[in-house]
């Protein structure tokens, strides 16, 4: 095996390795929160040594940054690819199933997410994390509605493309405050799916 093999081999194990851990932390996170939980709690779901950890990342508050980027990135490129499907026109209720899909399914992740938000609260750098991917996920609306327009009519109400987005975020925002209390899943998705339809539309479901 030359010396190039051997790198890539290693490159790959740690690869995988900090990937595993990515994973157990979420788990664990989402079970019993940010603050509470150890660097062995992680290690321990993903059968790791405290040295595989280090290897990886310096502190508890570094993985999480990672674990928070890693699925706010994957989520975002989820919303830009639901969006991405129709024509140069906008079915509005075909673009509101999947995008609520996408964004409704995983609680484990509104609850790391409330987490972040939290610590985010407190931590500027931190906070522009959480900022940089909210405007990831209002891009890709926006992006949508605009290529959209002179096809399918907004309500003037709310502007522009870019303020469409804005109010297609907030309902999102509210919907999931209650799905975390009452962990309703599927009342969730349809009243994010009504409130986003009544937002993009006349409420009719059939745009203006």
């Amino acid at each position: 095996m030359t010396p190039q093999d051997t790198a890539r081999r290693v490159t790959r194990r740690r690869a995988r390795t900090r990937a595993n851990l990515l994973d157990a932390a979420f788990a664990v996170f989402a079970a019993k929160g940010f603050g509470r939980v150890s660097i062995e709690e992680v290690c321990e779901a993903a059968g790791y040594s405290r040295g595989a950890f280090y290897s990886n990342f310096a502190t508890l508050d570094e993985l999480f940054f990672a674990l928070y980027r890693d699925r706010a990135d994957l989520i975002a490129a989820q919303v830009a690819d639901a969006l991405a499907q129709d024509g140069p026109g906008l079915d509005v209720q075909a673009a509101v199933e999947r995008v609520t899909e996408v964004l409704l399914l995983d609680v484990d992740w509104l609850l790391v997410k409330t987490d972040f938000l939290v610590h985010a609260a407190r931590d500027p750098a931190v906070a522009q994390a959480l900022l940089d991917h909210r405007a990831r996920l209002r891009a890709a609306v926006a992006d949508r509605l605009s290529r959209a327009r002179g096809h399918t009519a907004l309500p003037a109400v709310l502007g522009d493309a870019e303020g469409a987005a804005h109010a297609v975020v907030a309902a999102y925002d509210g919907v999931t405050t209650q799905l975390l209390l009452d962990r309703d899943v599927d009342a969730a998705r349809t009243w994010l799916g009504q409130l986003l339809t009544a937002l993009l539309t006349d409420g009719s479901g059939t745009p203006e």
